[in-house]
């Protein structure tokens, strides 16, 4: 993938989580920076396997889902 994409990706990925801080619904903070979890992961993929950006990254992807998943059945 082009460096001028990745980059773009990375720009998403930045500001799905800034602006999971700006919300206030828990459910629409979990999707938001979820979505913006998975660009970094994707961003850290096609920069040449960024381990300190995918690691974490997609640890939060899993909390989030995790934390969703379990909001639904309450």
């Amino acid at each position: 993938m082009s460096s001028e994409i990745t980059n773009y990706i990375g720009y998403a990925a930045s500001v799905f989580i800034v602006l999971s801080f700006i919300l206030k619904d828990l459910t629409k903070i979990r999707i938001v920076n979820l979505v913006g979890c998975i660009c970094f992961v994707i961003y850290g993929i096609f920069s040449g396997m960024l381990w300190p950006v995918i690691i974490p990254n997609a640890i939060i992807c899993f909390v989030q889902i995790y934390h969703l998943l379990t909001a639904k059945k309450k």
